[in-house]
């Protein structure tokens, strides 16, 4: 893991802190349907203000495309701000510029200003250094508490951390420190769960990780390319049936690193996509040609948790099933369940991480009972795939 800089070391009391949060939650009808987000990032705002600090909140929100559009406004943002950090917020009407000025200048030591959309600027996306400039001369320190926006160079995350002292907030070391725990310098033997409908979008995560585990579970339509690649019949699957080749070179690539790779034996097979549908349980080397397969079966379940027991590291990103719709939601339910215990009882540091494993591992009821569930997406996947994230780069710099 690269070395940066926590809040830890650096001195806030009277000092302006630019604290690059991502505020971009789900809103419908000006209200913020989910919190998460901004929950999370309140430790770090509410410590940098307790140390007296005043504090600027700079993010994105949603795909303005470079040009003022209320659509995207960060106001609905502030109520649940509010509510989280437990003090008045207030909003500044720009990021840059006067209004954000007026705004930084009202702050006295241990209050909180949250300025209007990033990406009002197309500059921002562009990481240009003069919109850098302006948003560093709106504070003293520079703290990014984004991980999930750090696989991006822009102004906020990039740019500006080469031009003020830099560190990384309690989001973001959280996150550093527990992909670092679970790929860098993990605890073997180390599993790792793969799902999702194709191995195209992962194939650099797949290739980075037969290095790394020493078992990879494989599991949702991933696995049908997979067992395709071995000469099973998957009937009507969705399969990527072009990427056989691809999916033999990985097998061969495991092979040669000594990891495991765990392949369903058998599996929930039935007519459609539905809740409900007619399901079955048989081999995977007896797929009926007109059935689809769309959870793994209890007998690959269990022997999924049987490896997990013997392991001391998880790192886990997409379903094995169809989880979405029940009953196929039953393997990955199981499988998340037990490593949650295994967790709880101290035998596994289990790290999680993807929009559908969010879901995924709510829908078990897990969520909060993994070691360490990170919200990020594209940052998390980039980061397993062994990438440099520019964000952290720059924090590393320092």
């Amino acid at each position: 893991m690269p070395a940066f800089k926590t809040v830890d070391q650096i001195e806030v009391a009277g000092k302006r802190i630019v604290v690059r949060a991502d505020l971009n939650v789900p809103v419908k009808e000006g209200r913020v349907t989910d919190t998460t987000r901004i929950d999370r990032s309140a430790q770090t705002l509410k410590e940098l203000m307790t140390r007296g600090g005043r504090v600027v909140v700079l993010s994105h929100f949603g795909r303005p495309d470079g040009r003022r559009d209320e659509k995207y406004t960060l106001r609905p943002v502030l109520e649940p701000m509010r509510r989280a950090v437990g003090l008045p917020v207030i909003f500044g009407q720009d990021c840059i510029g006067q209004e954000a000025e007026k705004a930084v200048n009202s702050l006295q030591a241990g209050q909180i200003a949250l300025l209007e959309n990033l990406r009002f600027h197309p500059e921002e996306e562009q990481n240009d250094i003069g919109f850098a400039k302006q948003l560093a001369a709106l504070g003293d320190i520079y703290v990014n508490d984004a991980f999930s926006t750090a696989h991006r160079a822009h102004a906020s995350t990039e740019a500006i951390a080469r031009l003020l002292p830099a560190a990384a907030g309690r989001l973001m070391q959280a996150e550093l420190e527990a992909l670092g725990q679970a790929l860098e310098a993990p605890e073997h033997p180390v599993a790792a769960v793969v799902g999702g409908a194709k191995i195209s979008t992962k194939l650099e995560l797949l290739g980075n990780l037969v290095s790394k585990v020493d078992i990879l579970v494989i599991g949702g339509s991933m696995a049908n390319t997979f067992l395709f690649a071995k000469g099973i019949d998957v009937g009507k699957s969705l399969c990527e049936k072009s990427m056989a080749a691809t999916a033999r070179d990985i097998m061969r690539g495991a092979e040669a690193t000594g990891c495991e790779i765990v392949l369903p034996t058998d599996a929930v097979v039935a007519d459609d996509f539905r809740e409900g549908a007619t399901n079955s349980v048989v081999p995977v080397s007896a797929i009926p040609a007109d059935k689809m397969l769309l959870d793994i079966g209890p007998v690959s379940t269990e022997s999924v948790i049987t490896k997990l027991s013997g392991c001391k590291t998880l790192v886990w990103n997409g379903p094995l099933g169809a989880f979405e719709v029940k009953p196929f939601d039953i393997a990955t339910n199981s499988v998340a369940q037990a490593a949650a215990d295994m967790s709880g009882e101290g035998r596994l540091l289990s790290i999680a991480g993807g929009g559908d494993t969010v879901a995924a591992l709510a829908n078990a009821g897990v969520e909060e009972k993994f070691s360490y569930v990170s919200t990020a997406g594209g940052a998390f996947l980039e980061w397993l795939e062994g990438k440099t994230l520019p964000g952290v780069a720059a924090l590393a710099q320092q």
